[in-house]
């Protein structure tokens, strides 16, 4: 789409301005209305400026037309006195939403190419890889790497989007070394575990392992020697228990003799006294020896069954008397060595748990790296098949190379055909190129300029400042 017609009326610094399709150079001295006639067209393509007063000094209405090839009409007026006009018309019809129907037949840099040589780095990255046509959404995206990777601009063109996700500074790559900061203190801890337990701990044996029983066995062994030493002492002081009880005996008895003898002498005397009383005395004295003899049978009675009774519990200790007490120490020595090995059963589980979880961060770590190497091998994938609009444009780690060399190593000449490129993004758009202060190149620069758009079939309006009074208009 080219431009056929061009009228400028009272706008900016111009008075009346008309041209064709033509390619032209603008020039004079500062003043003249060369870079008026840019702002106005710039003017109608956008409804913008940058400057504080559109309509010519002195007037109350300003007007540019722009007519096409392809029958689209731009007719804009600036008033100062009433609203602005506007008229945005397509084989006769007015276009529905104007402004955003100009914007698109046009890209920015169509406006001010110039500007891209001014950008920085990596403002010029951004828009050389926006040129790159590759029909890719977030769905893509969560196709490749299974979810949609966090901490990245998707409103960037897919290879500096891609480039963000496998860079160092990206989700995946910090969480790779988290994960992988995580893994190591884990295996640290493993270690210093594995390095308290016994080599070849078999943890499943120790927990199956039934203390209660051995120490069952110990206590039974235990109550068996006590049952030993009673046993023995039993028997070795039955002659001392007999005796004892021979000597309760006999002490009794005496004392049975002592008081009879003394209570028959106070009879005795009694009845020399208390004649009343004698034959009561007599009968008490004729009954007095079986009582005796009755108590006295009662005493050996009770001797008897005290040597019965304790002759029964030597016998039943006697089983016990002849053995020997047992011996302990290696079942205690064994409990002992039991309840060390059940001791590291809480540490050797966790180890588990860890070896486990490590196992889980080098799987996630493997999952990481195969996802920062998916953003890195993608982009070659992409340029397989994507449109690229530039010759010898090629992509490496995120940054566009021009024919190997990145933009910034680009001689001022090549700087130049890419901007050209890069203003020119939509090849069924309007092609025209606006130029502002082209003096500011070098001879050589500029005609090669001038050339770079002819062989593109590009219109372009350039201004250069010179010491000529008036405007010239040159065409080229």
């Amino acid at each position: 789409m080219k431009i056929t017609k061009i009228k400028i009326k009272n706008l900016f610094g111009i008075k009346e301005y008309e041209a064709d399709g033509k390619c032209l150079e603008l020039s004079g001295r500062n003043g003249v209305g060369k870079t008026s006639v840019i702002d106005s067209i710039r003017y109608a393509l956008t409804n913008k400026s940058d400057r504080e007063y559109i309509v010519r000094n002195g007037e109350t209405e300003g007007e540019i037309l722009i007519e096409t090839d392809t029958g689209i009409r731009i007719n804009r007026k600036a008033r100062t006195q009433q609203a602005d006009y506007k008229s945005i018309k397509k084989n006769g019809a007015e276009v529905q939403s104007p402004e955003t129907f100009l914007r698109d037949i046009f890209t920015p840099l169509q406006l001010e190419p110039v500007e891209f040589i001014q950008m920085d780095r990596k403002q010029q990255n951004a828009m050389v890889l926006d040129m790159i046509e590759f029909d890719w959404d977030l769905k893509w995206i969560k196709e490749k790497f299974g979810e949609i990777p966090p901490d990245v601009n998707y409103e960037q063109n897919i290879l500096s989007v891609l480039n963000d996700i496998q860079s160092k500074n990206g989700f995946y790559y910090k969480k790779r070394e988290d994960v992988n900061r995580e893994k190591r203190h884990k295996d640290a801890f493993v270690q210093e575990i594995a390095d308290e337990i016994p080599a070849g701990y078999q943890a499943e044996k120790w927990e199956n392992e039934n203390l209660g029983d051995l120490y069952q066995r110990i206590e039974q062994i235990r109550k068996d020697n006590e049952m030993i030493e009673k046993a023995k002492r039993l028997i070795e002081n039955r002659n001392n228990k007999v005796r004892k009880f021979e000597a309760d005996k006999e002490i009794a008895i005496s004392a049975l003799d002592v008081e009879f003898s003394n209570k028959k002498t106070r009879i005795e005397k009694d009845i020399l006294k208390l004649e009343e009383q004698i034959r009561a005395y007599r009968l008490e004295l004729t009954n007095m020896d079986e009582k005796k003899q009755d108590k006295v049978s009662a005493i050996e009675s009770e001797y008897r069954a005290n040597i019965a009774k304790y002759d029964a519990e030597v016998e039943e200790y006697q089983a016990y008397a002849d053995k020997s007490p047992g011996d302990v120490t290696e079942l205690m020595e064994e409990a002992q060595y039991i309840e060390e090995m059940k001791g590291h059963i809480n540490e050797y589980r966790r180890m588990e748990n860890l070896q486990d979880e490590v196992d889980g961060l080098i799987k996630e770590s493997c999952e990481l790296t195969r996802k920062i190497e998916l953003a890195r091998e993608l982009p070659g994938t992409i340029l397989e098949s994507a449109q690229i609009p530039i010759d010898g444009l090629t992509v490496k780690d995120g940054v566009p190379l021009i024919h190997g060399l990145p933009i910034s190593n680009l001689s001022d000449g090549e700087k130049l055909d890419l901007c050209i490129d890069v203003a020119i993004q939509k090849p069924n758009a309007l092609q025209i190129i606006l130029i502002d202060g082209v003096e500011k190149m070098s001879t050589d620069l500029r005609k090669r300029l001038y050339q770079k758009c002819k062989e593109k079939g590009l219109q372009f309006i350039a201004t250069r400042t010179t010491d000529d009074e008036d405007l010239t208009v040159i065409e080229l």
